[in-house]
């Protein structure tokens, strides 16, 4: 039984009461019975309408409870002329202007921050208070290779990604800079944020591809200019005075005549091999722009086999695979040749005697891709992530030119790749992805 309720049944009690010791009291006095009892229903009436009146503001706030409740925002109170009433629908109608003000403003934020995360170049991810994938933007679908619907709900240590399980160790506040296929790196940070007065963690992941090969490129190229600029200079003059050196071999004595001139040709010699180790370094940085042209991709690829199983052991087997071969790619063919050369260079100085030689030709989507694939003895996890570093090599007298080359040809290209290795086998994936169609995922 409601308040209201009580207080009526109450009244009416009440004045039931009185109108019954009235009644026994007036039964000689008609006159005054009548007018008693008059009275009596009167004053309940009054009471029971004034109770009315006083539950009006309560219905009031139940009204508005309701509405809050419902979300309601747009719904306002009329003042009825009554102070104590009207003193309350204006302060219930200036709360809900604001709970509707504050909501459009955070409707609005939502929908620009929404508009952000979707155009934003770098990945961001938010945890859930249980440590799950609550949201992922489309650069960071990207670069965990998988869309949000497969992302939203998992931890990050069950996300298939090269830099999942990496994300994870992360500790809050701290940030990282974790390899990608090829030469990509991704800077990623952890951080935290306070949900309805709980801690959440969020990533940051910005990637630094392009930034830190240009830094590279530029660091390589003054180091090469600089050390070509002198040696070229130190061996002009070493090789005019050996060779002027030369001239007095004739006046020396016959017995010491010939050791003299050995000895000279072997300095002659090592300044001219000198001159050709920098002169590998200083094509790296004078690669010309790629001339485009249209390949058919299958026969290059005949063509660079046919050469370079001429070098290799007769136990190599060579398999191919074509899968979707395309009809022409536009490419420089003779840059492209060298990065092949290198390629199969590579895999046939590490397969050895006997192995195998696996040319794949498919699509990646819709871009057509060539993956190489040799049973050489592998690359460790630590060093493929520093291959296409100018001047590392895992070779002993390796320059450390080779896949230098074969990056800035591919780079300049705009052809996505990547050289790993796993179970003993060794993979050169090169996407070819048209300019037009750069960075779609």
């Amino acid at each position: 039984m409601s308040l209201r309720t009580k207080f009526i049944v109450y009244l009416v009690v009440l004045h039931a009461a009185f109108a019954a010791v009235t009644w026994h009291w007036l039964q000689g006095e008609r006159g005054w019975l009548l007018l008693v009892e008059a009275f009596y229903v009167l004053s309940m009436g009054v009471g029971i309408a004034l109770i009315r009146r006083f539950w009006i503001p309560l219905d009031l706030i139940r009204t508005g409870a309701e509405l809050i409740a419902e979300r309601d925002f747009t719904s306002r109170f009329l003042e009825v002329g009554q102070p104590e009433m009207d003193q309350l629908v204006r302060v219930y109608n200036r709360m809900i202007d604001q709970l509707r003000e504050e909501r459009l403003r955070l409707q609005e934020q939502h929908f620009f921050m929404d508009k952000i995360l979707a155009s934003a170049p770098s990945g961001i991810v938010t945890l859930d208070f249980d440590g799950r994938i609550a949201l992922a933007n489309p650069s960071a679908e990207r670069l965990l290779g998988a869309a949000s619907d497969v992302l939203v709900g998992k931890p990050l240590t069950e996300i298939t990604s090269l830099i999942a399980g990496a994300l994870a160790a992360i500790d809050p506040g701290q940030s990282q800079v974790l390899p990608l296929r090829g030469q990509r790196r991704v800077r990623c940070h952890r951080g935290q944020f306070i949900d309805r007065g709980f801690t959440r963690d969020f990533y940051l992941m910005e990637e630094l591809t392009d930034e830190l090969r240009q830094s590279e490129k530029a660091a390589y190229e003054k180091v090469i200019r600089l050390l070509s600029h002198e040696v070229n200079n130190s061996v002009g003059a070493v090789n005019s005075l050996l060779n002027s050196c030369l001239v007095y071999a004739d006046q020396l004595k016959s017995e010491d005549r010939e050791d003299y001139v050995t000895a000279m040709r072997v300095a002659i010699n090592r300044t001219a091999d000198l001159n050709a180790f920098m002169a590998g370094f200083a094509d790296v940085i004078r690669l010309p722009d790629p001339q485009l042209q249209q390949v058919d991709l299958h026969v290059l690829l005949e063509e660079i086999q046919l050469l370079m199983s001429a070098q290799g052991s007769s136990e190599i087997d060579w398999v191919w695979d074509v899968v979707d071969a395309p009809d022409l790619i536009s490419m420089d063919k003779n840059q492209m040749e060298q990065v092949l050369v290198n390629i199969f260079k590579n895999a046939l100085e590490a397969i050895g005697e006997v192995g195998r030689i696996a040319i794949r030709i498919d699509r990646a989507g819709e871009d057509p891709r060539l993956v190489i694939e040799d049973t050489g003895c592998g690359i460790d996890t630590i060093v493929q992530q520093q291959l296409f570093t100018p001047f590392f090599s895992t070779k002993a007298q390796g320059q450390g030119l080779g896949l230098t080359m074969v990056s800035e040809i591919l780079t300049r290209h705009g052809f996505e790749f990547s050289l790993e290795s796993q179970d003993g086998a060794t993979q050169f994936e090169i996407v070819f992805r048209p300019p037009a169609r750069k960075g779609v995922v």
